[in-house]
């Protein structure tokens, strides 16, 4: 009985500052802190982005001309190369010998051209009849023609061996980047003008560098819409900005400009291939590399453009919170467009006096008040780096 009575007494304190802390009321937590700013408002052109492949603008395949034995290689495999830089070296001796003999058939053509010809002066002196016969004459004539010929067909092997001489030595016909070679010093080298030629190496020019890819029926439509000049252009008018990026890139840093359109739309696909050039004096770009390009679907429109940090998503739909006259965030379901500058374009569901919460998103709840503070978009996302993580 003691012990019930001690363990009452011993209770009744522990219940008593139960009962007060209950009845205690709970502080109402101060409403978060967000940053507020107005979107941006600034002319942006619509884009639309394709995928597609760089190839070089003068491709060359590197093959002999005169049959022989490789003697010598002039370059190191991958190296850029210029125009005129020597790359192989064919065993020339041969090549002289030809040429000398042929030299000599043309030394004694002409001889006797000269002989002919004196032959001929010599008749056309004196009475014909009289002296020398008609038909004597004659014949004068038609050997000093046969000389002629003679002579003009020796001239034409001299030149021939001259070229076959010069062609010992191939030379890069364009600039770019030379591949690996095909053939090792000391093989014969199959020459000529056929099909059965040795390759000896290729030969890609780098810069400018052209890259190709495809548009659909419509959009081409629509660029020619938009286009107002040079229809007759090998552009056939389609004078659009382009830029590109590469699969490692964050942004389209890289601008170009469109200089060909196909001649007609391929009816398997409903697609015509267009192509565009840029310029790549630090051989960053490589045929057959894959890229992306934007071209400009539309002339410049305003737009308003929020950070990227100020976007939500609830499943498939994205919103942004606004913040009305009584500092509630208030939830605006929003139709998005391209990024441009960092900044993401909003193209319906959005006005251009909101107070758009772009710091702040995830401690801020729909209907509920906030603490704003002003701030410009450009100056919070500068000062602000870990806008997209809050």
């Amino acid at each position: 009985m003691k012990k019930m009575i001690l363990a009452a007494i011993i209770a009744a304190p522990v219940l008593a500052g139960c009962g007060q802390s209950q009845s205690k009321p709970q502080p109402v937590p101060a409403p978060p802190q967000v940053t507020i700013a107005k979107p941006v408002s600034k002319p942006v052109a619509e884009q639309d982005e394709y995928v597609g492949r760089f190839v070089a603008v003068e491709s060359v395949e590197v093959r002999a001309r005169v049959s022989g034995y490789l003697e010598g290689i002039h370059f190191q495999d991958g190296q850029l190369v210029k125009k005129g830089d020597l790359l192989f070296a064919i065993d020339r001796r041969p090549f002289q010998a030809t040429l000398a003999q042929a030299q000599a058939s043309l030394a004694q053509a002409r001889a006797n051209l000269a002989f002919a010809d004196s032959d001929l002066v010599r008749a056309q002196g004196v009475a014909i009849g009289s002296v020398i016969t008609q038909q004597t004459f004659d014949q004068r004539v038609q050997a000093k023609r046969a000389a002629q010929a003679t002579a003009a067909a020796q001239e034409a092997v001299v030149e021939q061996a001259t070229l076959d001489l010069e062609f010992t030595e191939l030379r890069a016909p364009v600039s770019g980047r030379i591949g690996d070679r095909r053939v090792s010093v000391g093989n014969l080298v199959t020459g000529g003008t056929t099909g059965n030629t040795s390759l000896l190496a290729t030969i890609e020019s780098i810069d400018p560098i052209r890259f190709e890819f495809t548009l659909d029926e419509t959009s081409y439509l629509r660029y020619g819409r938009v286009a107002k000049d040079g229809a007759e252009a090998a552009n056939r008018g389609l004078n659009v900005p382009i830029k590109l990026k590469l699969i490692d890139e964050p942004a389209f840093a890289h601008e170009g400009r469109m200089d060909f359109v196909d001649n007609r739309i391929d009816r398997s696909s409903g697609t015509i291939r267009a192509r565009a050039e840029f310029g790549n004096a630090n051989g960053i770009f490589t045929p057959g590399m894959f890229a992306r390009v934007q071209v400009a679907a539309a002339p410049p429109s305003e737009a308003l453009l929020v950070p990227e940090a100020a976007i939500g998503a609830e499943q498939a739909r994205k919103f942004v919170l606004v913040v009305d006259g009584d500092n509630v965030a208030r939830p605006k379901y929003v139709t998005l467009g391209p990024a441009v500058d960092g900044l993401r374009v909003v193209t319906a569901g959005l006005a251009a006096d909101d107070n758009v919460i772009i710091n702040g998103l995830m401690r801020a709840r729909p209907g509920t008040k906030v603490t704003p503070q002003r701030a410009s978009i450009a100056a919070a996302s500068a000062a602000d780096p870990a806008t997209k993580a809050n």
